[in-house]
C-alpha cells in the first residue's frame, strides 16, 4: 500500500478514525465532487475496525435523465469499493427553474429526512455529508442578506443530532472545494456535475457566482476567508450564549405535559433581553416545534411577555398566537406555551 495522500492525513486529523471505524456510518453521497472526495478519502481511512460504511444517495428527481445519471454512477461507485448503497427518491418534481428556492427547500428537507430514516433503520452512528468551507462561507453570506443573529452567523455546525440516535457530521468544513477536486484529479476518480448549479435564478447560485465574485474583486480578496473568520468567531459567542441558556432552561422551564411547557419568569427578571430571547428559542428546539416561521419579532414578543409583571397586559404581553399554532399566555411569574393540535 501507497503512502496517503496529504488530503487523506488532514482529512484524519479533522476526524480521526478512532472516533468511527468501530460504529455504523452512513456517507450522503450525490455523486459530485464534495462527496466523492469524502467517500474515496474515509474509504481508504477505514483500514481497521468493527463497523462498516454504508452510502446514502437520495434522487431529487429534479433534473430528469441527469439525476438517474447521477444515481446510477453513485451505485456503480458502491459496487466499485464493496459499499452497500442506500437508495431514496422523491416523487416526480417539476422542473427546478419552475421551483425556484422553494423547491430547493423542499428538497432538502425531504433529503435530510431520508438521511434520519435511513440511519435509524442501518443503526447508523454518524450520517457524514460533504459540506465544505465554500458551502460554509455562502451559507454564511446567504443568512446575513436576508436577516440573522449571532448563532446565524456561525454557519452550519461540525456536528448536530439527526434523530434520536446519530449525529450529523460534517467533517469537511475546514476544506475549500479545490482542494477536493485536486485530490479527485490526482486519484483518476471522475465524478458527477450537476447543471443547475450555474443557474443564478436561484438565490444560493447567485450568490457563488456573482456576489462573492464580486465582493472580492471591489471590497476585498480576501472575502471568503473574512467570512470564515467571522463564522468562527460567531461560534465561539454562541458557545458562550448556549452554555448561559443551559443554565436558564434548568431554572426556569418546567414540563407540563405534552406538547405543553410553562417558563418560571421571576428568575429572568435580571437576565438581559438577548438570553431571554434565545431560551426561548432552545425551548423551541427542545420541544421540536416547527421554527421556519418564527422571526425577531415572534422570540422579542416572548422575552417582553416573560419580562412584564403580571398586573400589566399590552396588545404584546397578553396571550398570543404564534406560527405553529403555538400559544404563549403570561401568568404570575411564568409564560406558559401550549402547541395545540393542528
Amino acid at each position: 500500500m501507497g503512502q496517503p495522500h496529504p488530503f487523506e492525513i488532514e482529512l484524519a486529523e479533522a476526524w480521526p478514525a478512532a472516533a468511527w471505524q468501530d460504529v455504523t456510518v452512513l456517507l450522503a453521497v450525490s455523486g459530485g465532487a464534495d462527496s466523492v472526495a469524502m467517500l474515496r478519502a474515509i474509504c481508504a481511512l477505514k483500514t481497521g475496525g468493527e463497523g462498516t460504511l454504508h452510502v446514502a444517495h437520495f434522487n431529487h428527481r429534479l433534473r430528469g435523465e441527469e439525476s438517474e445519471a447521477d444515481e446510477a454512477f453513485v451505485v456503480d461507485l458502491c459496487r466499485r469499493f464493496d459499499l452497500q448503497c442506500c437508495l431514496g427518491s422523491a416523487d416526480p418534481q417539476p422542473p427546478l427553474a419552475e421551483g425556484g428556492d422553494g423547491v430547493e427547500a423542499a428538497a432538502r428537507a425531504a433529503r435530510y429526512e431520508f438521511l434520519r430514516q435511513t440511519a435509524e433503520d442501518r443503526g447508523a452512528r454518524y450520517v457524514v455529508t460533504a459540506h465544505s468551507a465554500d458551502d460554509q462561507v455562502e451559507t454564511i453570506l446567504h443568512r446575513i442578506v436576508r436577516g440573522t443573529g449571532i448563532g446565524g452567523l456561525a454557519g452550519m455546525r461540525r456536528a448536530r443530532p439527526l434523530g434520536s440516535a446519530a449525529s450529523l457530521i460534517r467533517p469537511l468544513l475546514g476544506f475549500r472545494r479545490g482542494r477536493l477536486v485536486t485530490y479527485l484529479d490526482d486519484l483518476g476518480q471522475p465524478y458527477r456535475r450537476d447543471s443547475t448549479n450555474t443557474d443564478v435564478r436561484f438565490t444560493r447560485n447567485r450568490i457563488r457566482h456573482e456576489l462573492l465574485p464580486q465582493l472580492a474583486e471591489q471590497f476585498n480578496a480576501g472575502v471568503a476567508d473574512a467570512l470564515l473568520r467571522l463564522g468562527g468567531l460567531a461560534g465561539e459567542v454562541q458557545t458562550v450564549v448556549d452554555w448561559l441558556v443551559d443554565r436558564l432552561v434548568e431554572r426556569c422551564v418546567v414540563d407540563e405535559g405534552v406538547d405543553a411547557i410553562r417558563l418560571e419568569t421571576y428568575a429572568l427578571a435580571a437576565e438581559h433581553r438577548y438570553l431571554v430571547r434565545e431560551l426561548f428559542i432552545a425551548v423551541w428546539r427542545r420541544q421540536d416545534w416547527p421554527m421556519q416561521a418564527m422571526g425577531f419579532a415572534q422570540w422579542d414578543l416572548l422575552a417582553e411577555m416573560a419580562a412584564a409583571p403580571a398586573t400589566v397586559v399590552s396588545d404584546r404581553s397578553s396571550k398570543q398566537t404564534l406560527p405553529g399554532n403555538v400559544v404563549a399566555e403570561p401568568g404570575e411569574g411564568c409564560v406558559r406555551l401550549v402547541r395545540l393540535s393542528k
